[in-house]
Parts: structure tokens; sequence; C-alpha cells
């Protein structure tokens, strides 16, 4: 992901979550030396940028990694990206020193809870009326792990 991204990440964050963060969260986030973006594209060889299918944006401090966000379009879902851009984020986090990553997932999101079990995520804890739907409904995140070592 680089600042010529941030728009395009900032609309599709929005798309998949209550609350958008504007591409100048995104923007101030890159530019923190422990944060980096991976984006993954729809390859089409005709077109020039292909269309946005998914990222993830994460963070390693202190051997502590965390995933802070990732989405991917829903015409794109079940296609493999979010298993890669995640795959992807706990090499770069790995390669940066990250010994183990942290992740908060909505309770009722199964889809996501699901992917996250596959790739050896384990809850942690969890923190009660975390989040917020766009109705002022609270629900659970549940704090996941993973040693990456």
């Amino acid at each position: 992901m680089t600042l010529r991204d941030c728009a395009e990440v900032s609309e599709l964050h929005g798309e998949r979550f209550a609350r958008r963060w504007n591409d100048g969260e995104f923007e101030s986030l890159l530019l923190q030396p422990s944060t980096f973006g991976l984006v993954a594209r729809q390859s089409n060889a005709r077109i020039f940028r292909p269309p946005l299918a998914g990222f993830v944006l994460a963070r390693e401090v202190a051997g502590e990694a965390e995933i802070l966000t990732i989405a991917v379009q829903e015409r794109s879902a079940r296609m493999g990206f979010g298993w890669r851009l995640m795959l992807a984020a706990m090499r770069e986090a790995h390669h940066r020193g990250g010994q183990s990553m942290f992740l908060e997932v909505d309770d009722g999101n199964r889809a996501a809870i699901s992917l996250y079990g596959k790739l050896g995520f384990e809850v942690a804890g969890k923190r009660p009326a975390y989040y917020a739907d766009a109705q002022g409904r609270k629900s659970a995140a549940l704090v996941m792990k993973r040693d990456l070592g």
C-alpha cells in the first residue's frame, strides 16, 4: 500500500465497516515507520491500474504485530484475497521482528473468525460492547492471537 492507494482503501473501508477511516487517517498511519499496508487487485492485463480487491493495514512494534484493519470487496469475497493478504501481512510482520500477531474481530463476524481460526489465530480475550453498527447497536470484539515464530 502506498499513499496513492489511500483514497481507494478508505472508500472500501467505508463499504465494509460502520465507521469509515478517511484517506488522511490511512496516510497518517502509513507514514509511521512501524506500520505497513498491502493491497490486492483484480488482475486484468488490459487495465493499467486494476480495481482494488482488498487491503490489510498492520504494524509491528517491539516483537508484537497487530492487524489494524483488513477488508475485501464484497464482489471479491471467497476468492482467497483475505487469506493471501493475511499470509502476506504475517510474513512481513515476522520479517520486521514480530514474534506474535494480534487482531480484533466483531464476535458476530463468523466468516472472519473462521478465516482467522484456519490461519492459526486463537481467542485470547474479549472486549464487551467494543463495536457499534450504523444503528448504534453494540457488539463485542474478540481479541485473537497467533505466534509468528
